[in-house]
């Protein structure tokens, strides 16, 4: 039982150039066919990763500012949370400026989830770590917790992530 090859469209990589010269959409074009998408900021995803930036910065600050007790814990830690908070940001801009668009060759999708599956998992294992050599030290315990809420802001985008895409399969399946 055999197969032919299909053609599989994503609501992220529906490729071509820019704006209405694209030949997609009304012949005038709308306000939201420019290279910034004005909407996406007020979107839930887009919340989700600003308060996962955040939560990371304050935990990153919270670290470097306080008085270390083990340096390979917190510089594991240090590396996590702001490889984590560069690679949210970049995920961010990507689907602010409408890069998905043009580089179609990319799974935009599969490396977001990706990224959040090993970088919670990362995360988490520094919290875990952090929070078990902070021997009281008021600063490296708020590192933690702010850690510790990270991950579980980003376990929420991978279970929302993945929880999208199955009914998005699911539905586009049975049409």
């Amino acid at each position: 039982m055999s197969r032919g090859a299909g053609l599989v469209r994503t609501t992220c990589s529906t490729g071509g150039a820019f704006g209405p010269e694209s030949g997609a959409g009304p012949p005038g074009g709308s306000p939201s066919e420019g290279l910034l998408d004005s909407v996406y900021p007020r979107t839930y995803p887009a919340l989700m990763k600003v308060a996962q930036m955040v939560t990371l910065l304050i935990a990153f600050i919270c670290v470097r500012s306080s008085l270390w007790t083990s340096y390979s814990a917190y510089s594991y830690f240090e590396v996590v949370t702001i490889c984590n908070l560069i690679m949210i940001l970049a995920f961010y801009l990507v689907h602010l400026f409408r890069v998905y668009r043009a580089l179609t060759c990319i799974s935009w999708p599969l490396s977001e989830l990706l990224h959040y599956v090993i970088g919670t998992l990362l995360l988490l294992i520094a919290s875990i770590v952090a929070a078990s050599k902070s021997y009281s030290q008021s600063g490296l315990v708020a590192g933690a917790i702010f850690g510790f809420v990270a991950t579980f802001l980003c376990m929420a985008s991978v279970w929302m992530f993945y929880k999208i895409s199955c009914v998005t399969q699911t539905t586009d399946a049975a049409v």
